[in-house]
């Protein structure tokens, strides 16, 4: 695994940009200046992100999202296993 994460990642299993090895390392998102947790989905080429719609939900119980354009930021939380174990001094 790298240490960038990847340009489109969404938290939906049916996804096809979903990647739970990802995901459990942990991403943070920052969007226009201001770190988010409620990121259901991000681009970073293409700037944009969906977040959840309040508590609307869709006719089959999924949540319901909206899509915001700006700059979008991502990073891993945490540090790959191989990386705490050879840290760069």
């Amino acid at each position: 695994m790298t240490d960038t994460p990847p340009d489109h990642l969404s938290i939906d299993p049916r996804s096809p940009h979903f990647d739970r090895e990802v995901l459990e390392r942990g991403i943070g998102i920052r969007f226009k200046g201001v770190e988010r947790s409620d990121v259901e989905e991000y681009c970073r080429s293409e700037s944009w992100i969906r977040v959840a719609l309040g508590k609307k939900v869709d006719r089959h119980g999924r949540p319901l999202t909206i899509k915001l354009t700006g700059p979008v930021e991502a990073w891993f939380k945490t540090e790959t296993v191989e990386d705490e174990a050879h840290p760069e001094d």
